[in-house]
């Protein structure tokens, strides 16, 4: 069975500049994705390519194994998209231009209030459906604007950086509400916010200078770029000295860094390689020396630390 989303060789070029170069990738149906990359990367360049508001200079694209240069229309029909900009006409009330889109959107007139009702639930819409949108907050303006990305029920929706300008409560009910179409429906969500990506989406598509440089879920990409394990502890009842020389001669420690001491308990990191867990020779060692093992983390690396490792260039 084919995905439900095809890129292949994906690439959009303005005069010498390649915006979008040679990218392919592909969306399962029902994934909720996320387009992660530094301002600039070819984000929303991308996604203008696969919601068929700009042709690419090469490659091809497919959405339910329709082309999106040559069966657009269709291809529209079947997605729903928000832009960076929400698309809103002050000039109109809430649903007044939910009927609009509707209409645009070619949902039956039989079944057009129920279309929007529906659409005004799910984005939490009901408190303001009277009101003229000039009155809305940036928060309902956004939620106005999943609703007419979502009124004719697509099957695919586009989101380019839905929670940006909002506050922090707006941002985690937007992403409540990406969650809930993630459920329904397929997702692309484009993003620069590393916990967007981690709160809302099933996989990460890592974008940089027009390049895909890595594919994977948040759990595949912490295993990929792990590196050397790295375990905090901290420990009473031993001197720095006496602690570090232990530490440093458990089979396996490559680096032992240790603060603290003079009466006070001794702070330790402890690396190791990706694949040796020290954890448990670290509590025998403890047991064993009559100190008190009063706290260990293992340092796990972040999204933030792949995005950095991946899309900031040395000196920079």
């Amino acid at each position: 069975m084919e995905p439900f989303v095809v890129t292949e060789n994906l690439t959009k070029t303005y005069g010498t500049i390649r915006a979008v170069d040679g990218i392919s990738f592909e969306i399962q149906k029902g994934e909720v994705v996320g387009l992660l990359g530094p301002n600039g990367a070819g984000k929303t360049t991308t996604m203008k390519m696969l919601t068929c508001f700009m042709p690419p200079t090469e490659g091809r694209v497919r959405v339910a194994g329709l082309d999106v240069v040559e069966e657009s229309l269709e291809v529209r029909r079947r997605l729903g998209y928000l832009p960076e900009n929400v698309p809103l006409y002050d000039d109109m009330g809430v649903w007044d231009y939910l009927d609009f889109v509707a209409r645009v959107r070619e949902v039956p007139a039989a079944g057009r209030d129920a279309a929007i009702r529906q659409a005004a639930a799910r984005c939490g819409l009901g408190p303001v459906l009277g009101k003229p949108v000039t009155a809305l907050s940036k928060g309902y303006r956004q939620r106005l604007g999943l609703a007419q990305a979502v009124i004719h029920d697509p099957d695919l929706v586009i989101l380019d950086e839905p929670t940006t300008g909002l506050d922090p409560n707006q941002i985690v009910e937007i992403r409540q509400l990406i969650r809930e179409l993630g459920a329904e429906k397929t997702v692309l969500l484009s993003t620069h916010i590393l916990q967007e990506v981690e709160a809302v989406c099933d996989r990460v598509l890592i974008i940089n200078e027009g390049r895909i440089i890595a594919d994977g879920t948040p759990a595949q990409l912490h295993t990929e770029f792990q590196g050397a394990q790295q375990l905090s502890v901290l420990i009473g009842g031993g001197g720095k000295t006496e602690v570090s020389a232990a530490l440093a001669a458990l089979p396996g420690a490559e680096n032992v860094e240790c603060g603290g001491g003079r009466g006070k308990p001794v702070a330790a990191t402890v690396s190791s390689p990706r694949e040796t867990d020290l954890r448990e020779a670290i509590f025998r060692l403890c047991v064993d020396k009559g100190w008190v093992l009063l706290e260990m983390q293992r340092r796990v690396v972040s999204l933030e630390d792949i995005f950095r490792k991946l899309t900031v260039k040395d000196g920079s």
